[in-house]
């Protein structure tokens, strides 16, 4: 057929994954340094499609949703920077509250506003969190699962994600979560190289292709 696509990989099932720009005084966003390292990556059958977010209320989710209508995902995973931490942090849950701390990208600010006025208090990630974390682990990997998202432009994506996956139904069946990174070694302390996120963020991802019911994890298994 004349201007059909013979591309066999660009016919594959995708997987969005997401990043940020940078925020908060910092050059860069090690989320978007890392995600970036695997756009075009083939995992378990499926292509990687890489995109950045800006950290902005709103506009970050309204993008997020541009995408998902461009690229008809079969499974969403969005990361953002969380300085501080020193794993990669599989959250579990997102709350309905924006309360930030510091400006966003355009200069907002909410404080105890609810990302959906008509939404549930939180929404659970639908990806198999237990898994990801053993399978991060035994590679030597640092990871474990975040209760807590926070209540900034990440979780605001992370909330707006599962409730666009939630309500509407041209997304069912499609699966979502996020990943909180660490800093790179040159924003401080502690941190994780970008190769060593994008590893892990591969992992993640191939681990939640291929498992569609979570792991029971016994008591001390991972310590």
């Amino acid at each position: 057929m004349t201007g059909a696509n013979t591309d066999p990989f660009a016919r594959q099932p995708c997987v969005l994954l997401t990043g940020f720009d940078p925020f908060g005084g910092q050059p860069i966003n090690p989320s978007w340094q890392a995600v970036q390292m695997l756009h075009g990556a083939a995992v378990s059958g499926h292509r990687i499609v890489a995109a950045q977010l800006p950290t902005v209320f709103g506009q970050s989710v309204q993008s997020l949703h541009g995408l998902l209508c461009q690229h008809r995902p079969t499974l969403v995973l969005c990361t953002g920077q969380a300085g501080g931490r020193g794993a990669l942090s599989l959250e579990r849950v997102a709350i309905n509250v924006e309360d930030a701390r510091i400006p966003d990208n355009a200069g907002a600010q909410p404080v105890d506003v609810p990302v959906q006025p008509d939404g549930p208090a939180a929404y659970f990630t639908t990806l198999p969190i237990k898994a990801m974390l053993a399978a991060l682990l035994a590679e030597g990997l640092r990871a474990e699962v975040s209760q807590s998202a926070g209540t900034y432009v990440c979780n605001h994506v992370f909330y707006g994600l599962m409730h666009l996956l939630a309500t509407d139904a041209q997304w069912r069946g499609v699966r979502g979560g996020m990943v909180h990174v660490p800093w790179l070694p040159q924003q401080g302390q502690p941190s994780m190289p970008a190769d060593e996120i994008a590893q892990g963020l591969r992992i993640a991802i191939r681990t939640a292709l291929t498992h569609r019911a979570d792991i029971r994890l016994e008591a001390g298994a991972l310590s």
